[in-house]
Protein backbone atom coordinates (compact mmCIF):
# COMPACT_ATOMS: atom_id res chain seq x y z
CA UNK A 1 0.00 0.00 0.00
CA UNK A 2 2.86 2.35 0.81
CA UNK A 3 4.41 1.82 -2.64
CA UNK A 4 1.11 2.70 -4.32
CA UNK A 5 1.16 6.09 -2.59
CA UNK A 6 4.77 6.82 -3.65
CA UNK A 7 4.55 5.56 -7.24
CA UNK A 8 2.70 8.61 -8.74
CA UNK A 9 5.30 10.95 -7.27
CA UNK A 10 8.12 8.90 -8.77
CA UNK A 11 6.61 9.38 -12.21
CA UNK A 12 6.52 13.17 -11.89
CA UNK A 13 9.87 13.38 -10.07
CA UNK A 14 11.93 14.10 -13.25
CA UNK A 15 9.61 16.95 -14.21
CA UNK A 16 9.58 18.37 -10.68
CA UNK A 17 13.37 18.17 -10.51
CA UNK A 18 13.73 20.08 -13.76
CA UNK A 19 11.15 22.62 -12.66
CA UNK A 20 12.89 23.26 -9.35
CA UNK A 21 16.44 23.32 -10.73
CA UNK A 22 15.82 25.32 -13.91
CA UNK A 23 12.85 27.51 -12.95
CA UNK A 24 12.31 28.05 -9.21
CA UNK A 25 15.94 28.03 -8.07
CA UNK A 26 17.01 30.72 -10.59
CA UNK A 27 14.07 32.91 -9.54
CA UNK A 28 14.96 32.65 -5.85
CA UNK A 29 18.64 33.14 -6.68
CA UNK A 30 17.93 36.36 -8.58
CA UNK A 31 15.89 37.77 -5.69
CA UNK A 32 18.61 36.89 -3.16
CA UNK A 33 21.40 38.24 -5.37
CA UNK A 34 19.55 41.53 -5.76
CA UNK A 35 20.45 42.22 -2.11
CA UNK A 36 24.12 41.40 -2.66
CA UNK A 37 27.12 43.23 -4.07
CA UNK A 38 28.49 40.79 -6.63
CA UNK A 39 31.13 42.17 -8.94
CA UNK A 40 32.54 39.10 -10.70
CA UNK A 41 34.97 37.45 -10.29
CA UNK A 42 34.99 38.66 -6.66
CA UNK A 43 32.76 36.68 -4.27
CA UNK A 44 29.37 38.22 -3.37
CA UNK A 45 28.61 39.80 -0.01
CA UNK A 46 25.41 41.04 1.58
CA UNK A 47 24.49 44.64 0.77
CA UNK A 48 20.84 44.95 1.71
CA UNK A 49 18.99 47.58 -0.28
CA UNK A 50 22.18 49.10 -1.68
CA UNK A 51 21.54 47.97 -5.26
CA UNK A 52 18.03 49.40 -5.22
CA UNK A 53 19.23 52.68 -3.71
CA UNK A 54 21.88 52.98 -6.41
CA UNK A 55 19.30 52.10 -9.03
CA UNK A 56 16.69 54.63 -7.93
CA UNK A 57 19.33 57.35 -7.64
CA UNK A 58 20.73 56.78 -11.12
CA UNK A 59 19.68 59.05 -14.00
CA UNK A 60 20.74 56.32 -16.40
CA UNK A 61 18.29 53.87 -14.84
CA UNK A 62 15.37 56.30 -15.15
CA UNK A 63 16.33 57.00 -18.76
CA UNK A 64 16.18 53.28 -19.49
CA UNK A 65 12.84 53.00 -17.64
CA UNK A 66 11.44 55.88 -19.69
CA UNK A 67 12.66 54.23 -22.89
CA UNK A 68 11.03 50.97 -21.83
CA UNK A 69 7.64 52.55 -21.17
CA UNK A 70 7.83 54.50 -24.44
CA UNK A 71 8.62 51.23 -26.19
CA UNK A 72 5.67 49.50 -24.51
CA UNK A 73 3.32 52.44 -25.11
CA UNK A 74 4.01 52.52 -28.86
CA UNK A 75 4.72 48.84 -29.51
CA UNK A 76 1.54 47.41 -27.97
CA UNK A 77 -0.95 49.63 -29.90
CA UNK A 78 1.11 49.14 -33.05
CA UNK A 79 0.98 45.35 -32.74
CA UNK A 80 -2.72 45.26 -31.84
CA UNK A 81 -3.80 47.58 -34.67
CA UNK A 82 -1.43 46.09 -37.23
CA UNK A 83 -2.37 42.51 -36.36
CA UNK A 84 -6.09 43.32 -36.47
CA UNK A 85 -5.79 44.93 -39.90
CA UNK A 86 -3.86 41.95 -41.23
CA UNK A 87 -6.37 39.53 -39.72
CA UNK A 88 -9.27 41.37 -41.35
CA UNK A 89 -7.48 41.23 -44.70
CA UNK A 90 -6.75 37.51 -44.61
CA UNK A 91 -10.21 36.71 -43.23
CA UNK A 92 -11.64 37.38 -46.67
CA UNK A 93 -12.53 34.53 -48.99
CA UNK A 94 -10.15 35.34 -51.81
CA UNK A 95 -7.99 33.25 -54.16
CA UNK A 96 -4.51 32.38 -52.84
CA UNK A 97 -5.38 33.75 -49.40
CA UNK A 98 -3.32 30.97 -47.78
CA UNK A 99 -0.24 32.36 -49.54
CA UNK A 100 -0.76 35.78 -47.96
CA UNK A 101 -1.34 34.23 -44.55
CA UNK A 102 2.03 32.53 -44.78
CA UNK A 103 3.62 35.71 -46.16
CA UNK A 104 2.40 37.85 -43.27
CA UNK A 105 3.45 35.21 -40.72
CA UNK A 106 6.95 34.77 -42.20
CA UNK A 107 8.66 37.63 -40.28
CA UNK A 108 7.70 36.05 -36.94
CA UNK A 109 9.59 32.82 -37.65
CA UNK A 110 12.56 34.57 -39.27
CA UNK A 111 15.78 34.80 -37.26
CA UNK A 112 16.24 38.11 -35.49
CA UNK A 113 19.83 38.30 -36.75
CA UNK A 114 18.65 38.06 -40.37
CA UNK A 115 15.90 40.60 -39.71
CA UNK A 116 18.38 43.00 -38.10
CA UNK A 117 20.77 42.74 -41.06
CA UNK A 118 18.03 43.64 -43.53
CA UNK A 119 16.66 46.53 -41.47
CA UNK A 120 20.16 47.83 -40.71
CA UNK A 121 20.65 48.09 -44.45
CA UNK A 122 17.30 49.87 -44.88
CA UNK A 123 18.10 52.40 -42.13
CA UNK A 124 21.81 52.81 -42.95
CA UNK A 125 22.93 56.46 -42.94
CA UNK A 126 24.89 56.70 -46.19
CA UNK A 127 23.65 53.86 -48.39
CA UNK A 128 20.30 53.00 -46.77
CA UNK A 129 17.20 52.53 -48.88
CA UNK A 130 15.11 54.85 -46.72
CA UNK A 131 17.51 57.77 -46.99
CA UNK A 132 17.80 57.13 -50.73
CA UNK A 133 14.02 57.28 -51.00
CA UNK A 134 13.87 60.53 -49.01
CA UNK A 135 16.67 62.05 -51.07
CA UNK A 136 15.07 61.05 -54.38
CA UNK A 137 11.44 61.96 -53.78
CA UNK A 138 11.64 64.63 -51.06
CA UNK A 139 15.01 66.15 -52.02
CA UNK A 140 16.49 65.96 -48.54
CA UNK A 141 20.12 67.03 -48.35
CA UNK A 142 21.47 65.62 -45.09
CA UNK A 143 20.98 61.87 -44.53
CA UNK A 144 19.37 60.89 -41.25
CA UNK A 145 21.37 58.61 -38.95
CA UNK A 146 18.37 56.50 -38.00
CA UNK A 147 20.29 54.05 -35.80
CA UNK A 148 22.50 56.48 -33.86
CA UNK A 149 20.42 59.64 -33.36
CA UNK A 150 17.72 60.60 -30.89
CA UNK A 151 14.81 59.85 -31.03
CA UNK A 152 15.04 57.84 -34.23
CA UNK A 153 16.96 54.87 -32.82
CA UNK A 154 14.21 53.91 -30.36
CA UNK A 155 11.49 54.44 -32.97
CA UNK A 156 13.37 52.18 -35.39
CA UNK A 157 13.41 49.38 -32.81
CA UNK A 158 9.67 49.79 -32.28
CA UNK A 159 8.94 49.65 -36.02
CA UNK A 160 11.07 46.55 -36.52
CA UNK A 161 9.56 44.81 -33.48
CA UNK A 162 6.00 45.50 -34.63
CA UNK A 163 6.83 44.27 -38.15
CA UNK A 164 8.35 41.07 -36.81
CA UNK A 165 5.72 40.06 -34.25
CA UNK A 166 2.45 41.29 -35.77
CA UNK A 167 2.18 38.10 -37.85
CA UNK A 168 1.75 35.89 -34.79
CA UNK A 169 -0.87 38.13 -33.21
CA UNK A 170 -2.59 38.22 -36.62
CA UNK A 171 -3.25 34.48 -36.35
CA UNK A 172 -4.71 34.92 -32.88
CA UNK A 173 -7.05 37.63 -34.15
CA UNK A 174 -7.94 35.43 -37.12
CA UNK A 175 -8.96 32.62 -34.78
CA UNK A 176 -11.15 35.10 -32.89
CA UNK A 177 -12.75 36.35 -36.10
CA UNK A 178 -13.52 32.83 -37.24
CA UNK A 179 -15.20 32.08 -33.91
CA UNK A 180 -17.75 34.90 -34.33
CA UNK A 181 -21.01 33.40 -35.69
CA UNK A 182 -21.94 34.72 -39.13
CA UNK A 183 -25.58 34.72 -38.05
CA UNK A 184 -24.88 37.88 -36.02
CA UNK A 185 -23.73 39.73 -39.14
CA UNK A 186 -26.70 38.42 -41.13
CA UNK A 187 -29.11 39.63 -38.45
CA UNK A 188 -27.39 43.02 -38.37
CA UNK A 189 -27.59 43.27 -42.16
CA UNK A 190 -31.33 42.52 -42.03
CA UNK A 191 -31.74 45.31 -39.47
CA UNK A 192 -30.01 47.72 -41.85
CA UNK A 193 -26.60 47.95 -40.16
CA UNK A 194 -23.69 49.09 -42.31
CA UNK A 195 -20.34 47.32 -42.45
CA UNK A 196 -18.81 50.00 -40.22
CA UNK A 197 -21.56 49.61 -37.62
CA UNK A 198 -21.19 45.82 -37.66
CA UNK A 199 -17.46 46.17 -37.11
CA UNK A 200 -17.75 48.50 -34.11
CA UNK A 201 -20.89 46.93 -32.59
CA UNK A 202 -20.19 43.21 -33.23
CA UNK A 203 -16.61 42.46 -34.26
CA UNK A 204 -14.65 44.62 -31.83
CA UNK A 205 -16.76 43.80 -28.72
CA UNK A 206 -16.66 40.06 -29.39
CA UNK A 207 -12.91 40.21 -30.03
CA UNK A 208 -12.28 41.77 -26.60
CA UNK A 209 -11.15 38.50 -24.91
CA UNK A 210 -8.73 37.90 -27.78
CA UNK A 211 -7.57 41.51 -27.56
CA UNK A 212 -6.95 41.05 -23.84
CA UNK A 213 -4.70 38.07 -24.50
CA UNK A 214 -2.81 39.92 -27.22
CA UNK A 215 -2.35 43.05 -25.09
CA UNK A 216 -1.01 41.12 -22.09
CA UNK A 217 1.23 39.00 -24.29
CA UNK A 218 2.52 42.07 -26.13
CA UNK A 219 3.18 43.96 -22.89
CA UNK A 220 5.29 41.09 -21.56
CA UNK A 221 7.17 40.82 -24.86
CA UNK A 222 7.78 44.56 -24.96
CA UNK A 223 9.16 44.73 -21.42
CA UNK A 224 11.55 41.83 -21.97
CA UNK A 225 12.70 42.87 -25.43
CA UNK A 226 16.41 42.38 -25.90
CA UNK A 227 17.38 40.79 -29.20
CA UNK A 228 16.34 43.65 -31.48
CA UNK A 229 18.20 46.18 -29.31
CA UNK A 230 21.33 44.06 -29.17
CA UNK A 231 21.29 43.31 -32.90
CA UNK A 232 20.59 46.83 -34.16
CA UNK A 233 21.61 49.66 -31.80
CA UNK A 234 23.07 48.21 -28.58
CA UNK A 235 21.53 51.13 -26.72
CA UNK A 236 23.05 53.87 -28.88
CA UNK A 237 23.26 56.77 -28.59
CA UNK A 238 24.08 57.03 -24.88
CA UNK A 239 21.34 54.58 -23.82
CA UNK A 240 18.71 56.52 -25.81
CA UNK A 241 17.44 53.22 -27.28
CA UNK A 242 18.27 50.93 -24.35
CA UNK A 243 15.40 49.12 -22.63
CA UNK A 244 15.38 47.28 -19.31
CA UNK A 245 15.96 43.89 -20.92
CA UNK A 246 19.13 45.09 -22.62
CA UNK A 247 20.21 47.01 -19.51
CA UNK A 248 19.98 43.81 -17.44
CA UNK A 249 22.12 41.96 -19.98
CA UNK A 250 24.75 44.71 -20.14
CA UNK A 251 25.19 44.96 -16.38
CA UNK A 252 25.26 41.19 -15.94
CA UNK A 253 27.45 40.01 -18.82
CA UNK A 254 29.39 43.10 -19.91
CA UNK A 255 30.07 44.88 -16.60
CA UNK A 256 29.84 41.63 -14.56
CA UNK A 257 27.63 43.33 -11.96
CA UNK A 258 25.47 40.35 -11.13
CA UNK A 259 23.92 41.81 -7.99
CA UNK A 260 22.90 45.05 -9.66
CA UNK A 261 21.61 43.16 -12.70
CA UNK A 262 19.52 40.94 -10.43
CA UNK A 263 17.95 44.04 -8.89
CA UNK A 264 17.16 45.33 -12.37
CA UNK A 265 15.53 42.00 -13.24
CA UNK A 266 13.34 42.23 -10.11
CA UNK A 267 12.28 45.77 -11.07
CA UNK A 268 11.47 44.51 -14.56
CA UNK A 269 9.21 41.79 -13.13
CA UNK A 270 7.57 44.40 -10.88
CA UNK A 271 6.78 46.69 -13.82
CA UNK A 272 5.38 43.79 -15.86
CA UNK A 273 3.20 42.72 -12.93
CA UNK A 274 1.79 46.22 -12.40
CA UNK A 275 0.91 46.75 -16.05
CA UNK A 276 -0.60 43.26 -16.33
CA UNK A 277 -2.67 43.87 -13.18
CA UNK A 278 -4.06 47.06 -14.70
CA UNK A 279 -5.11 45.10 -17.78
CA UNK A 280 -6.87 42.53 -15.61
CA UNK A 281 -8.82 45.27 -13.81
CA UNK A 282 -10.51 46.18 -17.12
CA UNK A 283 -11.25 42.58 -18.04
CA UNK A 284 -14.82 42.57 -16.67
CA UNK A 285 -15.85 45.34 -19.06
CA UNK A 286 -15.47 43.11 -22.10
CA UNK A 287 -18.13 41.21 -23.98
CA UNK A 288 -18.29 37.42 -24.09
CA UNK A 289 -20.50 35.67 -26.62
CA UNK A 290 -22.47 32.66 -25.49
CA UNK A 291 -24.22 30.51 -28.07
Amino acid sequence: MRYKKITPYLFILPMLTGLIVFRYYPIVSVVVNSFRRWQMPAPPYWLGLGNYQEMLGSDQFWLVVRNTFVFVGLYVPGVVIGALILALLIHQRLPAISFFRGLFFMPYITSMVAVAMVWNWIFATRFGILNYFLRTFFHTTDPIAWLVEKPYSLLVLIVVSVWKTAGFQMLVFLAGLQAIPRSLYEAARVDGATGRQAFFRITLPLLSPVTFFIVVNSVIQAFRTFDVTYAMTQGRPLYASATLGYYVYENAFVFQRMGFASGLACMLVLFVGIVTLVNFLFKNRWVHYQA
